[in-house]
């Protein structure tokens, strides 16, 4: 037997797991330079283990395709089995659909110390109210885990921990204990035997979540892995794992601020465009079903260069205030930016420079929000354009006004969406005031909130309807 015929040659990716049979300088898949090694499996075991992995993807032995059960009417299905279950925890219900549905995968991704091992701590003892918990951590001691368990009030009798970084011992504990929801701290520090690569690595990522996916839907188990995230902020590891689960949740938050906030971006049983709040202290995670005050300053008296807004966070619509502040500089133009994007603020500045007249010359020009809140939708525009008016003519707003709308860059103010749903939201809050972009959509009298709206097609209108109702 020739050497070529006992090994294959592959070259694969490290960052992305791209694989080719040629070597090449630039992965085909992510387009990093260098990043492409040659991996040599022996040809027998290479083939064996697509096969085995195949086996394990559809849940039977590698043969001849049988069907697992006959095809009925749909309207005959029992759904009763996938119903989702609330987890105690009504933020993150609200995010999930409903709760966990047995069977389902779920991957919580996150930054280090943004609180995914505390929700989940916290989620898995009021799930262990209902059913079995088994919550295995790949990263800390059990012990380790009890302290912080005893910090946050997670005690509980059905809620069984281990300490495992081998996919084989997890397996174990799962026929042991025989858990109603399985909680996995992290993927990537749980290794495969008989896998190349190191724990967290693409090879073993894939394989591990592979198996994990394959447990979950054959002892129809509800399986929550916990993932890293890289600098840029995406999910560590290959893009395989987001499709091979069916829930992805992005658990994130300033690390100096106390507000989290759970958004979905894949959900198969619920919702992609709803967000769960939560306050991080001393004693854990608490939810917050009303976090908008979080986002407003508590000024006695108006301040230059402040506007509040209304945006939506998936169908939650909360106000968040926009802070500006406009200086002389020492040398060097600095333009500085927290929780807002600098290239939209950019934008709105130079779109209040040539459209509306509003001279800022060279500058310091720092830009934030309130409460460590990220907007990013491009609502909070006319927000920004009016607090940046005012810092420049140094007049404050007039109390209890709000704006919302986006800026184009002739100067128009265009539509959103949602814009009754923020008014009525203001209005709970106390503003009086609103300022909207010209056409939008209106409610009959008996149901519109009763807050005064002025419409506005430009940003030259918009600011002579804030800044000029200020001086007289």
């Amino acid at each position: 037997m020739s050497k070529s015929a006992a090994s294959a040659a592959l070259y694969q990716c490290s960052e992305c797991g791209w694989q080719t049979t040629k070597w090449a300088g630039r992965c085909g898949g992510c387009q990093e330079w260098g990043t492409v090694a040659e991996v040599r499996v022996p040809a027998r075991e290479r083939l064996l283990g697509q096969a085995r992995n195949a086996a394990a993807r559809n849940g039977r032995a590698a043969g001849p395709g049988r069907a697992t059960a006959p095809a009925v009417p749909i309207a005959d299905v029992d759904v009763a089995s996938a119903r989702a279950r609330p987890t105690g925890l009504g933020e993150l219900d609200r995010v999930l659909g409903g709760g966990l549905v047995p069977g389902a995968v779920v991957l919580l991704a996150g930054e280090p110390g943004v609180g995914k091992s505390t929700l989940l701590l916290e989620a898995g003892a009021l799930a262990a109210s209902q059913g079995r918990v088994l919550y295995v951590s790949g990263e800390e001691s059990a012990a380790q885990v009890r302290l912080r368990a005893d910090r946050v009030g997670a005690v509980s009798q059905n809620l069984y921990l281990a300490a495992e970084t081998d996919v084989g011992a997890l397996l174990e504990h799962v026929d042991a204990v025989n858990p109603d929801l399985l909680i996995v701290d992290s993927v990537q520090t749980i290794s495969a035997a008989g896998v190349d690569g190191t724990p967290g690595g693409v090879a073993q990522i894939r394989e591990v979540t592979s198996a994990l996916t394959a447990l979950a839907k054959q002892r129809t188990l509800t399986t929550v892995l916990v993932g890293h995230v890289t600098k840029d902020g995406s999910i560590a590891g290959p893009r395989t794992l987001e499709h091979l689960v069916d829930v992805v949740l992005n658990f994130d938050g300033d690390r100096h601020a106390q507000l989290r906030m759970v958004r979905a971006l894949k959900n198969r049983f619920g919702p992609t465009d709803e967000i769960g709040c939560f306050e991080l202290g001393e004693y854990g995670l608490v939810e917050l079903p009303d976090p908008s005050g979080l986002f407003l300053s508590r000024l006695s008296d108006p301040v230059p260069g402040t506007c509040v807004t209304v945006t939506l966070e998936g169908r939650r619509p909360l106000l968040a205030e926009v802070q500006t502040l406009i200086c002389d500089t020492n040398g060097e133009t600095r333009r500085v930016t927290s929780g807002l994007d600098w290239p939209r603020v950019g934008m709105v500045v130079a779109v209040l420079q040539r459209r509306a007249g509003v001279t800022i010359g060279k500058k310091d020009i720092y830009a934030a929000t309130v409460g460590g809140v990220r907007l990013t939708e491009p609502s909070v525009d006319l927000a920004i354009a009016l607090a940046l008016a005012s810092a420049t003519c140094e007049l404050s707003l007039p109390p209890g006004l709000i704006a919302i709308g986006e800026v184009g860059l002739a100067g128009e103010i265009r539509r959103v969406t949602g814009v009754q749903r923020r008014l009525a939201e203001a209005e709970r809050m106390g503003f009086r005031r609103a300022i909207v972009p010209a056409g939008s959509p209106r409610l009959p009298p008996g149901e519109a909130p009763a807050i005064s709206v002025v419409e506005a097609a430009d940003v030259g209108r918009a600011i002579a309807a804030a800044i000029g109702g200020t001086r007289e």
